[in-house]
């Protein structure tokens, strides 16, 4: 009783397991019953209930006695300095005025949450996961026929990601081993807005980019099938040692991985793959409560999640006899739609607030690259369409059949360029 009344005023207890060698189902469960409990409001971007999950998370780091590395709050000119735990972006976003949480703001604020753990070690692994969700509802991103005003918890997605990067934190900080690499835990927000907190942070980050040997996602590892025992991982193609590793370490636990090659997809695994860094996503798979309000904590697979955890220790332990992983550009995931018969191949920058669309990566051998255009550019035209922005951009690709030309305007800096390209 006493556990749970402190757990529900935002304090982080943290139970140490028996021996280091594994993660600890205890702090699992305690983290996805709190971030997915309903006091949290369904921890929608800049909203109160999201700002009571990142004091959790950065309570977490603190008892952890992890380094803040979130705002520069005394910066010396070309030297990383004194932090806090949260790292503040801004953002510009249409406000429902049901929405009590955001009514009246024209500009909103998202928080990362940001901790190091040095291990006085030459490179560094991040270790992320995204802890916003849908909110009340209001974000137009719902599946619920019916969202507004619904809480939804988003326990598997993605408190559960949320609670593996805390345990994870909890296992390399408090083990006795020093690792061979550091360690930089990230909460995401405004993920389900468009990835907007790891492109942020990873446009300005509070860490250099350079010491980075890879980035592990976890998004939605909470629903692991006993049955099945089917465990997804994508991005096992931005680094040439990725496969032999996930196979080799896999020997000791069995799952039936499913492997994609691509860097970039629907998580925040994309923002680093955009600066060139290896990353992995791990994902249990889809089911029909996502992104609606009955995606709840006791839904979740806490054992299966432990084991994912468990195997992701495993896998990161072989890489520390391995010299910094060498990054390998890979293909773009096609999104399947009814809607689009044809795709541009390029990977848009949903944290662009200008006009148009900004282009933040561009698949080889696809229509885009084929026709020269460039990551940076901004689509402001195509097809004789103006786009000035994702809705007008998507009108405008849906007009297009396979092997159909087309038109496209672009700025690139600042100057108007034209190309033709053929889907």
């Amino acid at each position: 009783m006493n556990v749970f009344k402190n757990i529900l005023a935002g304090s982080c207890i943290l139970f140490a397991s028996a021996a280091s060698a594994q993660t600890d189902l205890a702090n699992i469960k305690k983290h996805i019953q709190y971030l997915a409990s309903d006091k949290m409001e369904g921890r929608g971007t800049s909203t109160t209930g999201e700002d009571k999950a990142a004091n959790y998370i950065a309570n977490c780091f603190k008892k952890l006695q992890l380094e803040p590395k979130g705002n520069v709050t005394s910066p010396t000119k070309g030297k990383y300095d004194t932090y806090n735990y949260y790292y503040d972006f801004y953002f510009k976003k249409n406000t429902n005025p049901h929405d009590t949480s955001t009514v009246g703001i024209k500009e909103r604020r998202g928080k990362d949450v940001v901790a190091f753990l040095d291990n006085g070690a030459p490179a560094t692994i991040v270790i992320g996961a995204h802890y916003d969700h849908l909110g009340l509802g209001f974000d137009h991103n719902s599946l619920d026929p019916n969202p507004e005003n619904q809480i939804h918890n988003g326990a598997d997605d993605n408190a559960s990601g949320t609670a593996g990067m805390l345990e994870l934190a909890r296992y390399y900080a408090s083990d006795n081993e020093k690792e061979k690499f550091n360690f930089l835990f990230i909460a995401f927000s405004g993920e389900e807005l468009g990835l907007l907190g790891s492109k942020k942070w990873c446009d300005n980050p509070s860490y250099p980019l350079d010491k980075i040997n890879y980035m592990i996602n976890m998004d939605m590892i909470g629903r692991l099938n006993d049955t099945t025992e089917k465990l997804i991982i994508y991005g096992v193609g931005t680094a040439p040692e990725f496969v032999p590793l996930i196979d080799s370490t896999n020997k000791q636990f069995t799952f039936s991985i499913k492997k994609d090659s691509s860097g970039i997809g629907p998580s925040d695994q994309t923002s680093f793959y955009l600066k060139d860094i290896p990353v992995l996503h791990f994902f249990t798979g889809q089911h029909s409560d996502y992104h609606k309000p009955t995606d709840d904590a006791e839904k979740i697979n806490y054992l299966g999640e432990k084991r994912v955890l468990d195997y992701i220790t495993k896998l990161i332990k072989r890489t520390e006899a391995l010299p910094k992983l060498k990054f390998t550009p890979t293909r773009m995931q096609e999104t399947k739609s009814t809607k689009f018969k044809v795709t541009l191949g390029v990977m848009p920058d949903y944290a662009f607030e200008g006009k148009g669309l900004r282009i933040d990566g561009v698949t080889n051998g696809k229509p885009a690259a084929k026709a020269g255009l460039e990551k940076g550019d901004v689509v402001i035209e195509l097809g004789g369409i103006k786009v000035d922005g994702m809705d007008a951009y998507m009108k405008a690709l849906s007009q297009y059949n396979k092997g159909d030309k087309a038109k496209v305007k672009v700025l690139r800096k600042d100057k108007e360029k034209e190309f033709e390209v053929e889907f």
